[in-house]
């Protein structure tokens, strides 16, 4: 192969781009303004002051204060410097921002309200799943049923087999959108204690019962139980695990 050959098929190395080094000194602000270093209306340091503190260049400092604006954490402001937002402004699916959320949220209220939205998307994907199902998704469910059944004693082969379960209704309801809305949600949570709680057998064996009637609910082509069957059964499922402290009043609906 001739030089000019060799050059072709290898460009030449391109510098490298900041992007890494950007991206991990985001995380750190990330973390100090949701854990209140920076407090909403303040300002953070002045771009001298951040490329001194962490060792880079300005270049690198300014690609990460762009990415906090995307994620709603700071808004540049002429005269004001960098101004940190509102929580009610931050992208609570962006995953540095909802996992530092939840490492700081010592009440447990995000991960209430996590629940809270789950499931209100999970229980409208079973009632669609009740409607359009066909008979593989039924069987599907029946077979998923009966084997955690036998699992109840193996906590992490149940959890594999629950969330296969959840997710095969979300898959048969069609709903991307909501599938992957819920899947960024717990993508954030399922390795945490605080959010699966205690392996105990009682709680396999309860929670089960919860998916049976779900199930049943399905196979019976009863969108409004099935939808019913689903919001109970992650409210449930999830005070009998939650443990914290504080009224989960924000879990409870009237009527």
């Amino acid at each position: 192969m001739t030089g000019s050959t060799v050059s072709r098929a290898f460009p030449p190395a391109r510098p490298r781009r900041p992007a890494n080094l950007a991206q991990a000194i985001t995380a750190e602000l990330v973390e100090s303004i949701v854990h209140g270093v920076h407090p909403p209306g303040t300002s953070l340091p002045p771009e001298p002051v951040l490329v001194e503190g962490f060792g880079v260049s300005r270049t690198v400092v300014r690609e990460a204060v762009k990415l906090l604006q995307e994620k709603g954490l700071v808004q540049v402001r002429q005269g004001s410097g960098t101004v940190v937002t509102s929580p009610a402004n931050w992208d609570m699916l962006d995953e540095l921002v909802l996992s530092a959320t939840i490492a700081e949220d010592d009440g447990v209220i995000v991960l209430d309200d996590l629940v809270a939205t789950r499931r209100v998307l999970e229980a409208d994907m079973a009632n669609v799943t009740a409607r359009m199902a066909g008979p593989e998704v039924i069987e599907r469910l029946a077979a998923l049923v009966d084997q955690m059944d036998g699992l109840v004693d193996d906590h992490v082969s149940y959890a594999d087999h629950d969330r296969s379960f959840h997710d095969t209704i979300m898959r048969a309801s069609g709903n991307r959108i909501a599938r992957a809305v819920v899947r960024s949600l717990e993508s954030q949570v399922i390795n945490t204690a605080r959010y699966m709680g205690r392996p105990e057998r009682a709680l396999c064996v309860a929670s089960n019962q919860g998916h049976r009637r779900i199930y049943e609910c399905i196979a019976a082509r009863d969108p409004g139980r099935a939808a019913e069957a689903m919001f109970t059964h992650i409210t449930e499922a999830w005070l009998v695990r939650r443990g914290g402290p504080g009224d989960p009043a924000r879990l409870q609906r009237d009527g």
